[in-house]
């Protein structure tokens, strides 16, 4: 399938031919359920088969006169409201249609259940009758290749990368082997496709791995959030202010999508001339395009099918929730806005990812870079492994099937790649463990005066969530302009403003704001498995001498507690030394004393040690919960049951499904950077134009 197939026609007559055979069984399906509802609804009046059949051909007229423009004008009541303001209209349409043919005169609820049922058995029945998928693309194709001025048709195979974020090596090979990937069980049975086994960096998230594949350089990137003493401020991955920061510092111009590819819902651009959902680009008109928010909710088939999928995922999460609690589970809170929040991540953001990523292929853009970050997000909640999260691999699963068929009408032939950018190591919270937090452990062991500082953690979901309702309120039309004002009070320049995130953008202005004196004594962050610990009102890099003098006893306090695992700092006499419990590792020399703290933290510690300990950004001191090898668990500083950012377990190994053919690599692949130069060379054996690629560091 990903093989360098000659450019395909577009579908024969038969093919054509049967998809409007199966559009025909659609709406006699959809036909029936109408009728049998009118049977049982007092409300709803349908005399016969034949009025039903009449009232859902109104309907589809409906939908396709005038479902795109009550789009654009009430778009942004459609996304503040994950979609649901699509099902208050497609009501609307369904009273209207049953008015208009049997002159009845239909209740909101009567028309609101029917709309329901009516989208609920559209969905069933056109996945079993392949409709849905095929119905959708032809019209992307239609409005593409007749807008598109830029259709790249050539012998050249593009290339498609799949990013599935949070997804470790080994979980994949479990859910390979438990069926739960079945298309990708199939390349890989059929040798298509193999896996590729890499290494990411410290930190093992987000940030600094997309920095790393797509840029081709995370220098100086400590974890997903980081102090910088010398501007005073929070560096937050999920903030659109940090993002495009981050972006400028490490962009090189030569990025992973540099040759005219395009950025689909990541961090970063890696370059690309085209994005959308991208949070590092969202304010650049000139990149960042609107126009594939639109064309998504302008399909109302996909729409109200999206919705549906949304609220069966509501419903899934707070089943799983409850099942977790009664079985006596070790579990992590998970009420409040989170459940819209999940289905916001492992729904509609999946469904737009996929709509542009189809539009892509049949426009036949050279190479795209797609994250899908379901998986990550209800691993984080629900724990690595739990049949929750294994459903989201199942449905990331069958994206594949949308984006394999699309390839047969590309206008090129594809390579399909998908990939990780790091893992999740499971374990229970250090707080659930041990009855205090990161932050009261430091402040027990601090003997200074002044305040210990915990800014709250913005979880990822949450910056994607307002990047993307920030890239509509910055469109031209009306509908962004309404967008804009609507969210004026809650979306900020550096992020969502709602539920934990207004208190964490707060403080991270009044630490831009505050004077040299005015800054609390420690700041106290954590990334999953991994803490920071910062002396703002010390200049520059503190020396464990000068901790010592500050704090006597604070290090070696953190150091012996059960709960952490080690802890580097630097020392005026010996350097960069990483102490444990019951012995040290110097890093200069790789002398250990007693036992070695890095022990069960990977062969490669030391070395991701060392490269973090010459970032002007480390740390004075850098935290990492205990590792349990014999569980294969970490604890994490932050309130997860999945957990990522450090050292320790199967957070450090993502991994990449390349084709077959593509030349195996010489040696270890360890670092994003490593894997970025990997992907080019592979890029360019196939053909494809690469731009240069040179490291740049910060």
């Amino acid at each position: 399938m990903t093989k360098s197939l000659p450019i395909q026609d577009p579908p024969p007559r038969q093919r054509l031919i049967g998809f409007l055979l199966r559009i025909a069984a659609l709406g006699l399906i959809q036909a029936l359920t109408l009728w049998g509802a009118a049977a049982v609804i007092p409300d709803i009046d349908v005399p016969s088969f034949r009025a039903a059949l009449v009232i859902v051909i109104v309907l589809a007229l409906f939908g396709s006169l005038l479902w795109p423009l009550l789009t654009r004008l009430l778009l942004p009541l459609t996304v503040l409201t994950f979609g649901l303001f699509s099902l208050v209209v497609t009501t609307g349409m369904v009273w209207l249609s049953l008015s208009i043919v049997d002159s009845s005169n239909p209740t909101f609820f009567g028309a609101l259940f029917v709309a329901l049922l009516m989208t609920a058995v559209s969905t069933i029945a056109g996945t079993l009758l392949d409709v849905d998928g095929d119905a959708y693309h032809l019209r992307v194709v239609r409005r593409r290749m007749r807008n598109s001025r830029r259709t790249h048709r050539t012998d050249v195979p593009g290339v498609i990368f799949f990013e599935i974020d949070g997804l470790g090596e080994g979980v994949l090979r479990e859910a390979l082997e438990s069926g739960h990937l079945p298309t990708l069980r199939r390349w890989i049975g059929n040798r298509s496709h193999r896996i590729v086994s890499w290494e990411c960096d410290l930190s093992s998230q987000t940030g600094a791995s997309q920095a790393g594949l797509l840029l081709g350089s995370n220098e100086n990137m400590p974890a997903f959030r980081w102090y910088e003493k010398d501007r005073g401020v929070l560096m937050v991955s999920s903030s659109v202010t940090d993002t495009a920061e981050m972006e400028r510092r490490h962009s090189s111009g030569t990025g992973l999508l540099a040759v005219d590819g395009t950025s689909r819902g990541n961090l970063l651009s890696g370059d690309a001339p085209h994005a959308s959902a991208t949070l590092s680009v969202v304010r650049d008109k000139e990149r960042s395009h609107s126009s594939e928010f639109f064309a998504f909710f302008s399909d109302p088939s996909g729409m109200t099918r999206t919705l549906v999928l949304a609220l069966h995922d509501i419903a899934l999460e707070k089943l799983a929730y409850w099942r977790q609690i009664r079985s006596g589970a070790e579990h992590v809170h998970r009420g409040g806005i989170y459940p819209l929040l999940r289905c916001a991540m492992t729904v509609v953001m999946r469904e737009l990812n996929t709509a542009t990523l189809l539009a892509d292929i049949v426009e036949g853009v050279p190479v795209s870079y797609s994250t899908y970050v379901g998986y990550d997000e209800v691993a984080h909640h629900s724990g690595i492994r739990e049949p929750d999260a294994m459903t989201v691999l199942r449905r990331l699963d069958r994206q594949l099937i949308r984006l394999e068929r699309a390839v047969a009408q590309a206008p090129r032939p594809y390579h399909i790649v998908v990939l990780s950018d790091h893992g999740q190591t499971q374990g229970r919270p250090f707080r659930q463990r041990y009855g205090q937090t990161l932050e009261e452990l430091v402040e027990a062991a601090s003997t200074g005066d002044g305040d210990v500082m915990a800014p709250a953690a913005v979880a990822e979901s949450w910056g994607e969530l307002g990047g993307w309702l920030t890239e509509i309120g910055t469109d031209d039309s009306a509908g962004g302009r309404i967008m804009a004002r609507a969210t004026r009070s809650f979306v900020s320049d550096d992020g969502l403003m709602i539920g934990p995130s207004r208190d964490a953008i707060e403080a991270q202005r009044a630490l831009g704001e505050a004077s040299v004196e005015e800054r609390p004594e420690v700041v106290v962050l954590a990334s999953g498995c991994l803490g920071l610990v910062s002396f703002p009102r010390l200049e520059g890099r503190v020396t464990l001498e000068t901790i010592e003098a500050e704090h006597p006893g604070m290090v070696a306090s953190i150091a012996g507690h059960e709960g952490i695992g080690w802890v580097m700092v630097r020392s005026e006499s010996e350097g960069a030394v990483v102490l444990g419990s019951n012995g040290s590792y110097r890093l200069s020399d790789d002398h250990v004393t007693g036992t070695n703290p890095l022990a069960d933290f990977g062969a490669n510690a030391a070395d991701h040690l060392r490269r973090h300990d010459s970032f002007s950004h480390c740390p004075d001191i850098l935290v990492s919960g205990a590792y349990f090898p014999e569980q294969d668990e970490i604890a994490p500083f932050e309130e997860f049951m999945g957990s990522h950012g450090g050292l320790g377990g199967a957070q450090m190994h993502p991994f990449a499904i390349v084709p077959e053919e593509w030349s195996r690599s010489e040696g270890p692949i360890v670092g994003a950077a490593t894997m970025h130069h990997e992907m080019k060379r592979w890029m360019a054996e196939s053909g494809l134009e690469v731009a240069d690629s040179r490291l740049v560091r910060a």
